[in-house]
C-alpha cells in the first residue's frame, strides 16, 4: 500500500446536516474518490540524491522516515542486504512497529533469532518482547557484523519522477510507504560513517528487503536501479530506481549508451567477469585463472578500485610505460603506490591526459573504458597518483571496482535479467552525473 502525499487538503468548514445518513454517505464517497485517486497513480521511477562525504569518501543519500517525518542520512551500500538505522540515539516515531516472531516481516528480513529483549534497561524501539532480529553490517568497520538488529516497520517517503520531463517539472509527487521494513541497530555500528550519517541503505540483489526490492514490490515495477555518482562533494549525483529513461541535460537519455555484462554470482554483492585488462592497445600478461578467482565486485563502499597484488604490479608498470616520457614518477602518497609529477600532464574534456585503461568483460567487444578522469587523482600540489590500490594476497577477489572509477559513469543493475550495464564516462556525451534537474 502506498499513499500519494497531499492529494487533497480538506479545509475546515461548517454546514448543517439534516440527516446523519447523508453525513456518513458524504464522507464515504469522499474517501472512495480519494482512494481512487491514490490507486490510479502508478509511478514507474523514483530517485534519490546522492553526494560524496569529503571526509570519509562515502556516498550519502537522505530519506524521510518516521512519524513525524525526519530526514535520515544513510551511506549507500550497493551490495547491502537491508536498510538499517541507529535507533539507540534520538529515534522517536509514533508509527514504529517491531516485527513479531515468525511473522512475514521476520521471514523476509532473514531473521536469525527471535524472542524477548535481554537488556536490563529496556528502551524502545531497539528492545521489544516477542521481536525478531537479523544481521546487519558496516563495511567501514572492516565489515563488522551485528546479529541483534531488531527488524521493524515504519513510515518512509520517496520522490517520484514525472514521466519523461527533463525541466523543473521533472519531479513527480512524493509518495509514502506506511510499512517499510528496516533494521534497528545500536549506535556503535555507525562508527566510521560520515558526519550525521545514521545507517546504511542496501541495494543487494538477493535480499527481499533491500531498498530496490521493497519499492519494486510496493509499486509493481521491475527490480532495477541505476547509480550515477558525482565527482564533486558539492554536487549531487543520482540513483534512479525503476524504469528508464535516465535523462540528463538537453534530454540525453543515458540508457541509450548502456552495454551489458552478466552478473556471475548469486550473493547480495554484484560480481562480473573481467577476462583481461588493456592499457591503451596492449593486453596485459595476467593470470586468467587469477582474474576468474572470485570475480570482480562492484562496491560503493570502497573509494578506489582494489587490485590483487600481482595484478596491481602489472597494471602499474604498464601504465607507467605508456605515460609520456617527460612525465616522471615521484614518491608514493598513501594509499597509492604509483604517483607522477603533474607538470606535464595535460587535461581535456575526458579528464587528465592518461593512458586508457580497459576492463575487457565477458566478450572481447565489451569493455569498461577508464579515462584520465577516473584513473588519475590529484593528491597534492604537483602530484597525481594512479587511483588504484594494491590489495592483500588473500583478498578473495581479483578486483573490487570502487566509487572513484564509477564517478560520472551511469551503472545500471538489472536484477530480473541478471546483468549490469555501463555507459562509460558521460564526459563522452559532454554531460555529467550532476547535470540533471531531479536533484538540483
Amino acid at each position: 500500500m502506498y499513499i500519494k502525499s497531499n492529494i487533497y487538503t480538506l479545509k475546515s468548514f461548517k454546514f448543517t446536516m439534516y440527516s446523519s445518513s447523508y453525513y456518513y454517505l458524504f464522507h464515504f464517497c469522499l474517501l472512495f474518490i480519494t482512494c481512487l485517486a491514490q490507486t490510479n497513480f502508478h509511478p514507474k521511477t523514483f530517485f534519490l540524491a546522492v553526494k560524496q562525504d569529503p571526509s570519509t569518501l562515502q556516498y550519502i543519500t537522505e530519506i524521510q522516515q518516521r512519524t513525524p517525518l525526519v530526514p535520515v542520512k544513510l551511506a549507500v551500500h550497493v551490495g547491502g542486504e537491508n536498510l538499517w538505522v541507529d535507533c539507540q540515539t534520538g529515534f522517536k516515531s509514533s508509527t514504529y512497529k517491531p516485527a513479531r516472531c515468525n511473522s512475514r516481516q521476520c521471514n523476509l528480513a532473514k531473521s536469525t533469532s527471535c524472542g524477548d529483549c535481554k537488556t536490563k534497561n529496556k528502551t524502545r524501539p531497539v528492545c521489544n518482547s516477542n521481536a525478531c532480529y537479523n544481521i546487519v553490517s558496516n563495511p567501514a568497520l572492516n565489515n563488522t557484523f551485528f546479529s541483534g538488529a531488531e527488524i521493524a516497520e515504519d513510515v518512509m517517503t520517496i520522490q517520484s519522477i514525472n514521466g519523461s520531463n527533463t525541466g523543473p517539472e521533472s519531479r513527480g509527487p512524493v509518495l509514502t510507504i506506511p510499512n517499510f521494513i528496516f533494521s534497528c541497530s545500536p549506535s556503535f555500528l555507525t562508527q566510521n560513517l560520515g558526519k550525521d550519517v545514521k545507517g546504511m541503505i542496501g541495494f543487494g540483489q538477493q535480499s527481499s528487503v533491500s531498498f530496490v526490492t521493497q519499492l519494486a514490490s510496493v509499486f509493481k515495477f521491475s527490480r532495477q536501479f541505476a547509480i550515477c555518482l558525482s565527482a564533486s562533494p558539492q554536487e549531487n549525483g543520482i540513483i534512479f530506481i525503476g524504469h528508464r529513461p535516465y535523462l540528463f541535460a538537453l534530454g540525453f537519455d543515458a540508457s541509450q549508451d548502456l552495454f551489458y555484462t552478466p552478473i556471475i554470482r548469486s550473493s547480495p554483492e554484484y560480481y562480473l567477469h573481467v577476462s583481461s585488462i588493456r592499457i591503451n592497445a596492449k593486453t596485459l600478461p595476467l593470470n586468467n585463472t587469477l582474474l576468474s578467482l572470485g570475480g570482480t565486485r562492484i562496491s560503493t563502499a570502497v573509494p578506489y578500485t582494489v587490485l590483487e597484488p600481482s595484478i596491481y604490479d602489472t597494471v602499474s608498470k604498464a601504465f607507467i610505460s605508456e605515460m609520456p616520457e617527460n612525465v616522471k614518477t615521484v614518491s608514493p602518497v598513501a594509499p597509492f603506490k604509483t604517483c607522477f609529477n603533474s607538470s606535464f600532464i595535460g587535461i581535456s574534456r575526458l579528464g587528465y591526459n592518461a593512458p586508457g585503461i580497459y576492463f575487457v568483460l565477458h566478450d572481447p567487444n565489451v569493455f569498461w573504458t577508464i579515462t584520465g578522469a577516473n584513473s588519475l587523482l590529484l593528491v597534492k600540489q604537483g602530484v597525481f597518483c594512479l587511483a588504484f590500490v594494491e590489495g592483500k594476497k588473500a583478498m578473495g577477489e581479483a578486483i573490487v571496482i570502487g566509487s572513484y572509477q564509477m564517478q560520472n559513469n551511469l551503472v545500471e543493475f538489472d536484477l530480473p535479467r541478471r546483468r549490469i550495464g555501463f555507459t562509460n564516462s558521460l564526459f563522452f556525451r559532454q554531460t555529467m552525473c550532476s547535470d540533471q534537474f531531479y536533484t538540483s
